[in-house]
């Protein structure tokens, strides 16, 4: 069979074309969004796991990592770079450069947890054209937001500078910012006022301006937010009593965390009408008198921390039908024994209730699961008994803490499980050795017990072991031959 001159030609000339033909994926993005993008590489200093390596210029930053482009014109849209707060070789070092404002169809930035990127607060970003969303968060940048922050044009949908170093105070331009749904200034060193303005921010369902500085009363501006579902208050300098306009929050609320402030008065008897609480947190503050009885409404309560005031007796008995965590640690109790409501519910974690005025057998208290338990504190009671029926039970404690109590049973029968990292048994009549499986914690105090024998190679100091009966060998004195 031969093939003719003209059918010859035709293949060779479709083979040449095949060859030179460049795949359409790999059609460049726009200019500017290429230059845009390659100028915020060209500020990163450290990048030690390669996150922005596939960025080469004249292939298509469409496939780049961490962006993505509008399917009708192939113009970046969003940016998203995270980085592993276990992986410290997974952080970016270096400046948010302003030639991302070149970004013109730019929807979204996603940085989370680069912790190394640093510089001023990027206002650049606020008069980008279609800008919307900013998470730029646990990281380095600092100094003041400034004055203009919400003098833009843009209706901005969420804004978050969680855990950096922001300064000054909230620029009561935020009142602004009418279309904003989330706004997390959380974890900087903001200090002055919560803005009375915030009031203006209707559409809000998530506040965060905890870890900070603040000072001063929590406005009473919660009528105007009806679609708060998180309120993050907590670890600042605020004072007063929490404000009566919370109440209109009870059909959505489901985050309330207060603690670690000065605030002052009685518990609202409304906070325990909010059956869409699942977590409360007034721990570390000066509130008096008792809880209230309406708490037995929170149903739905998985976590509760009361700890740190100065509350009293009685304590109501709640109706959760299972809790996660609960921490009601010194304040001015007398519960007599763990409540059931506690011992029979089925998911807790964290047990927290030291100088509760706890006086039982710990034999004695048998809850229905202690497989899920990660923390134990039942320090500073008049507990008796023996824990190891207790501890042999959980495979995944990671740490129990029971100083200043009167168990009395022989130390050598605890089972270390492998998770376990913090072991408090001080001031108590604890007797025999010192188990090998302590050396894998990383704090361990028997002191004042009545333990006896050489001590397991640790590295522990000599304090975590003093006042026994004949404990002996480093770090305390050699044991006799």
């Amino acid at each position: 069979m031969t093939i003719s001159n003209s059918t010859a030609l035709f293949i060779l000339f479709t083979i040449f074309t095949l060859l030179h033909l460049k795949p359409i994926n790999a059609a460049k993005c726009h200019p500017d969004d290429e230059a845009g993008l390659l100028g915020f590489k060209s500020a990163i200093k450290s990048d030690p796991s390669g996150m922005l390596t596939k960025w080469i210029p004249g292939t298509d930053c469409c496939t780049w990592p961490g962006i993505n482009c509008l399917t009708e014109n192939k113009r970046v849209s969003t940016v998203s770079l995270g980085g592993q707060p276990d992986q410290p070789k997974s952080f970016l070092s270096g400046t948010i450069s302003s030639s991302l404002s070149k970004l013109q169809f730019l929807d979204g930035i996603y940085f989370t947890n680069l912790r190394n990127i640093s510089g001023p607060f990027p206002g650049f970003l606020f008069n980008m054209p279609n800008l919307q969303f900013i998470y730029i968060e646990n990281s380095q940048i600092s100094g003041r937001i400034p004055d203009s922050f919400g003098n833009s044009t843009r209706k901005f949908g969420a804004i978050s500078f969680q855990g950096n170093r922001l300064t000054g105070t909230v620029p009561s331009s935020v009142s602004l910012l009418t279309e904003l749904t989330q706004l997390k200034l959380g974890d900087n060193l903001l200090s002055g006022g919560i803005p009375d303005g915030i009031r203006k921010l209707t559409k809000l369902s998530y506040l965060s301006l905890q870890g900070n500085q603040l000072t001063g009363n929590i406005p009473d501006f919660f009528a105007s937010l009806t679609n708060l579902r998180i309120l993050e208050l907590s670890r600042n300098k605020l004072s007063g009593t929490i404000p009566p306009s919370i109440a209109t929050l009870a059909p959505t609320l489901g985050y309330l965390e207060l603690g670690h402030n000065s605030l002052s008065g009685k518990i609202p008897d409304f906070l325990g009408k909010m059956r869409a609480l699942d977590t409360l947190d007034l721990s570390s503050n000066r509130f008096t008198g008792t809880v209230p009885q309406s708490f037995k409404n929170l149903t739905k309560i998985f976590n509760l921390d009361l700890s740190n005031n100065l509350l009293v007796d009685p304590f109501p008995e709640m109706n959760v039908k299972g809790i996660e965590s609960l921490d009601l640690s010194d304040n001015n109790f007398h519960l007599g024994t763990i409540p059931k409501w506690v011992t029979s519910s089925p998911i807790i974690y964290s047990l927290k209730l030291a100088k509760c005025g706890i006086r039982m057998k710990l034999d004695d208290w048998k809850p229905s699961e202690t497989y899920f338990y990660d923390y134990i504190d039942l320090s500073g009671n008049e507990i008796s008994g023996s824990a190891i029926g207790l501890l042999n039970r959980t495979d995944y404690l990671v740490g129990f803490w029971a100083s200043g109590n009167k168990l009395k049973f022989d130390l050598g029968g605890l089972r270390i499980v492998e998770k376990l990292k913090y072991l408090d048994l001080s001031r108590n009549s604890v007797f025999g050795k010192i188990p090998k499986g302590v050396v894998g914690l990383e704090k361990l105090n028997v002191s004042y017990n009545h333990l006896c024998g050489q001590i397991p190679k640790t590295k522990f100091p000599a304090s975590a072991f003093a006042g026994n009966d004949c404990l002996c060998g480093p770090p305390l004195q050699p044991c006799k031959a």
